[in-house]
């Protein structure tokens, strides 16, 4: 079911976002993982690209392996650095091939090795080029895109920022979904400058969960960085030797941003798992989440 469609029924949607693992063991754990949380119902899930394509394989994979085996709803990352036309076209058949409808369309990050990004060798220079033919296409395809309340990192201009995520809109994307951030305040900031830009599309919330003080560090060494917010900083920095305590903080803090956003009626919590179930099935039992398709209610 296309994500639009979905959307159309006013309900809040949740998904779960996963990626291509690199070990056998990886993928054991990872559809352990999505047996986990398949009794939730989400609306959808997702499975991420790697930089410059370099996972395409195991994305596909394992993208058409959640289809046939759990029987869930799929978005697949799409992204365009360096990708000819061709390369796009075959991969949207076979995806179409498998009943898969559903694309998160990206620009992407450069490839390994390669510390900024260019057009060079690729036929797209943008994510909405490549929302522009997929709607030209493949007009039977669901697209979403990504936001970014804490801003772009390539783009520190916000006013740009919100220029260039008009523009995938326009070009066809269906709805909207957020990178992570810990700070509702600036999600719901987000949300007003994308309205007063005239963008109408609806916007999913990402969030993530910290788990581990190690884990924090690597989120604020990410290419879109993180802000943590002082108290949440406070709070792991006391325990952050204490694995288990600092996971403890970081569900109940983000518990805490799903609570809030769902009371401001936000249309889809997306949850970032690292392929990992514990901490989501622990947010969704403190919210009495037991099945999606009975807790969220047309509003």
């Amino acid at each position: 079911m296309l994500i639009k469609e979905l959307l159309q029924t006013g309900q809040t949607l949740l998904s779960f976002e996963f990626f291509p693992p690199k070990t056998d063991k990886g993928w054991d754990e990872l559809f352990e993982t999505v047996a986990n949380l398949q009794p939730l119902h989400p609306s959808f899930v997702s499975v991420t690209y790697g930089a410059g394509g370099t996972t395409r394989a195991n994305t596909h994979r394992l993208v058409t392996r959640i289809q046939a085996e759990a029987a869930l709803n799929v978005v697949a990352h799409l992204t365009c650095v360096g990708a000819k036309k061709e390369d796009i076209r075959q991969i949207l058949t076979e995806y179409q091939a498998h009943g898969i409808t559903n694309i998160l369309a990206l620009r992407g990050d450069p490839p390994k090795g390669q510390a900024e990004w260019s057009p060079d060798g690729g036929e797209f220079l943008y994510a909405a080029d490549l929302i522009a033919f997929i709607k030209t296409e493949f007009p039977q395809f669901g697209i979403g895109v990504a936001g970014f309340p804490e801003g772009h990192p390539q783009t520190p201009n916000r006013m740009l920022e919100i220029e260039r995520l008009k523009a995938k809109v326009d070009a066809g994307a269906d709805y909207i979904t957020t990178q992570l951030f810990f700070d509702n305040r600036d999600f719901y900031d987000f949300c007003e400058r994308c309205e007063l830009a005239g963008i109408h599309v609806p916007i999913l919330a990402g969030i993530m969960p910290i788990t581990t003080w190690k884990g924090m560090l690597r989120m604020a060494e990410l290419a879109a960085g993180a802000r943590f917010p002082a108290p949440l900083l406070r709070a792991v920095s006391r325990v952050k030797d204490d694995d288990a305590l600092v996971e403890q903080i970081g569900i109940h803090w983000a518990t805490e941003q799903i609570r809030d956003l769902i009371d401001h009626r936000v249309r889809g919590i997306h949850l970032y798992t690292l392929n990992k179930s514990s901490a989501s099935l622990k947010i969704c039992q403190t919210l009495g989440i037991k099945d999606v398709e009975g807790y969220f209610s047309a509003k």
